[in-house]
């Protein structure tokens, strides 16, 4: 009798254990960006804050930025990703780098925080506007990348093409920090939260500034395009930096893709916001990401868990 009782409690406890294990096997990967970036190290914090929430297990992946990241949700080749709000805009309209190919599949799950367009100068180059750029070199972002879609944005704004300058190079964030390091540029774009990684390398062994943008500039900027905000980079975020500096910025925001579950994305925000001072912890961009600020510069339509969840805080009705 006894060892009918003990195969029976055996057998429960291997059927708890299979279901407990069923109920605990959502998956979700989150597409960042390269390794020098912002997005990888905020991704990375943000995927083990919502894995500590216990209903999903998030990873975080290296990834190609926006432009590739709204790709691989629109292909469902991912289920979240970090984009910028304007990568997110034309690419929901089909417009720049996605012209006539709209990716009306794409949602919008949380906005996060500033990406500050930081254009890197060296001290010695003579730049101190947009407009000094003419006939020098500049890392104008890696080809077809956001970064890239943001100085097209700029330059027309400013009546600059390519052509008015020495030489066009299309980099990513390390390589323009490389080109700097071996005097091969004289102006770089980058697009990230701040401090990024790659500058604040820069800035310990080449003595850069980073460009300052004129009020009047930002204004007729932010007008053009509405996803452009002025911001402002404090005084000493870099070395050798002493100075404030004005710069326009765009939202890093959060995307999937409409197949994807409600539920999982309801308890993916749950559990990031019941986490967010586990990311804090670990970038100061997580500092920034706050539950008020959810909605902020989004350019797509939410998905209908997001939209669940910030119906229940309250935040749209």
């Amino acid at each position: 009798m006894k060892k009918g009782i003990i195969v029976t409690t055996v057998a429960l406890i291997a059927a708890l254990s299979i279901a407990t294990a069923s109920q605990a096997a959502t998956y979700l990967s989150i597409a960042t960006g390269g390794t020098s970036g912002t997005y990888y190290a905020v991704g990375g914090a943000l995927a083990s804050a919502v894995t500590k929430g216990g209903k999903i297990q998030c990873t975080a992946e290296t990834g190609n930025a926006s432009v590739a990241n709204a790709n691989l949700i629109a292909t469902k080749g991912i289920e979240i990703a970090f984009v910028q709000n304007d990568i997110t805009h034309w690419a929901y309209n089909g417009e720049l780098m996605f012209q006539g190919k709209p990716l009306k599949n794409i949602r919008t799950v949380a906005s996060l925080y500033p990406e500050n367009v930081q254009v890197v100068v060296a001290k010695d180059a003579g730049i101190k506007s947009i407009f000094d750029l003419k006939g020098k070199r500049v890392g104008v972002g890696a080809p077809g990348s956001g970064v890239e879609g943001d100085v097209q944005a700029i330059f027309k704004l400013a009546g600059l093409t390519y052509k008015d300058l020495k030489k066009a190079d299309f980099l990513d964030f390390a390589a323009v920090t490389s080109r700097f390091k071996d005097n091969q540029i004289d102006a770089g774009f980058v697009v990230a939260g701040f401090p990024t990684a790659s500058i604040m390398d820069l800035t310990t062994t080449k003595d850069v500034d980073l460009l300052n943008f004129d009020d009047a500039f930002l204004a007729k900027l932010h007008k053009a395009y509405p996803f452009f905000v002025p911001s402002t980079i404090p005084a000493k975020t870099y070395k050798g930096i002493d100075k404030d500096t004005k710069t326009p910025a765009v939202m890093a925001i959060l995307i999937t893709n409409d197949s994807v579950p409600a539920d999982q994305i309801y308890d993916f925000l749950t559990a990031m916001f019941d986490n967010l001072k586990d990311i804090a912890a670990v970038h100061a961009k997580g500092k920034e990401i706050t539950l008020k600020g959810a909605l902020d510069g989004l350019t797509a339509p939410l998905h209908p868990g997001a939209e669940k969840f910030y119906k229940e805080k309250g935040l749209i009705k």
